[in-house]
């Protein structure tokens, strides 16, 4: 009997009726058309015993064509060696039930994945980031599916609607839906490639993230304007305004201001040393100290006892992230973030310096890219950079 007769067109073209029916691709394989419009791959084959045998394949369009007479060629494999594939089929499916892990869908083996990986993330805050991209884009559309049955289709179903208007959403999202993939895949849960691989994969199907982004920059300050911003500053009676400035002067992130402990820092020495479970690349960071920085800090209500150096409402309490914020609004200087003074500070010695890119580069605790370079560098380039420093207080305070 001939087989592959049908052609894709003729299984999207074929029509509903009032009653089931059939078209034949020939080899036992059939495309069930219901009068909902509904279509799925049949597989008729003859039992052992002599009786005739019917398995289903799985629903059209997901189950393509091509993908349909592998699954027949499979199945008819079965037949050849004297089993029943339906019988298997049933037996498989008693062994999932008694291995729970087996039945887990997407959604479950999202919740597994993030409860696992939830104390090793630094910021509280991802899990929820997770719990919340998901909920809103993957689960209504995979969140019910097995992982081995999640395919490339699906996961385009996923990100498509949102690739070019929320990419960067997107771009976390398709990572995530990856990890959990390869976390099912270890569970044993799914076998082959991963359907949300981006190298070689959907970066043939998506527009780069580049090509689609809007870059975001942090709003910053020019830096020939630093001096004047810093004399209004000085006019604002509250600790955050001190800690914007300390902020300024070390060039430092604001997570690391708001966490500073008096034990971290070494007035005689003017250095601050920043422990590793604080920063961004979690490794420690030492900042030399401008005497414009010691200057601050000497006069900081906080000082001589022990705990946090910029209190916020409570006593030993740090400030909170909006503190900068409302201070900056209060200023009328909506148009600033403090995030951008770092952009500021490096503009400036890009600028008006001659000290070398890497030097600027340690100053921010940016993390070198070049791994060769990296692996050589030791040296953190301490006496360089308090040169840096001390230049740089010096540019703000000219006029200030």
């Amino acid at each position: 009997m001939p087989e592959s007769l049908l052609r894709d067109l003729q299984c999207r073209l074929a029509k509903p009726r009032t009653t089931v029916y059939r078209i034949r691709d020939g080899g036992g394989l059939f495309l069930l058309i219901k009068p909902d419009g509904l279509k799925y791959w049949q597989y008729r084959y003859t039992k052992p015993d002599g009786r005739e045998g019917l398995i289903q394949i799985g629903p059209y369009p997901r189950t393509k064509l091509d993908q349909a007479r592998l699954a027949r060629n499979e199945l008819r494999e079965i037949v050849a060696r004297g089993d029943d594939p339906a019988v298997l089929k049933k037996r498989e499916k008693a062994q999932r039930r008694s291995d729970p892990l087996r039945t887990l869908t997407f959604k479950q083996c999202a919740t597994k994945y993030i409860e696992t990986h939830t104390p090793t993330w630094r910021n509280p805050k991802h899990a929820q980031q997770w719990t919340n991209t998901l909920t809103t884009y993957a689960y209504p559309v995979m969140g019910a599916f097995r992982p081995r049955d999640i395919d490339t289709e699906l996961v385009l179903r996923v990100l498509s609607p949102i690739w070019t208007e929320k990419n960067e959403t997107a771009s976390r999202l398709r990572g995530r839906i990856e990890n959990i993939l390869d976390w099912s895949k270890v569970q044993g849960l799914r076998e082959g490639d991963n359907p949300a691989r981006w190298s070689g994969h959907l970066d043939h199907l998506l527009p780069a993230p580049s090509k689609v982004q809007k870059p975001k920059h942090h709003a910053a300050l020019a830096y020939s304007q630093v001096n004047a911003f810093i004399r209004t500053l000085r006019q604002q009676a509250a600790l955050s305004a001190k800690a914007l400035e300390f902020t300024i002067l070390t060039a430092c992130r604001t997570n690391e201001m708001i966490g500073a402990t008096w034990d971290e820092i070494d007035i005689d020495a003017a250095l601050w040393i920043v422990p590793a479970e604080r920063m961004k690349g979690k490794r420690e960071h030492r900042v030399p100290l401008s005497t414009s920085a010691i200057t601050l800090l000497r006069a900081l209500p906080t000082r001589g006892r022990p705990g946090v150096v910029f209190e916020g409402v409570r006593e030993n309490k740090p400030m909170s992230n909006m503190a900068l914020l409302l201070l900056l609004r209060r200023m009328e200087r909506t148009d600033l973030t403090t995030h951008g003074f770092r952009s500021t500070f490096r503009d400036w010695a890009a600028e008006c310096t001659a000290f070398a890119n890497e030097v600027a580069e340690m100053a921010l605790a940016h993390s070198i890219r070049d791994k060769t370079e990296s692996a050589y560098r030791r040296g953190d380039l301490l006496d360089k950079r308090r040169e840096l420093m001390q230049a740089w207080a010096d540019y703000i305070e000219q006029d200030a």
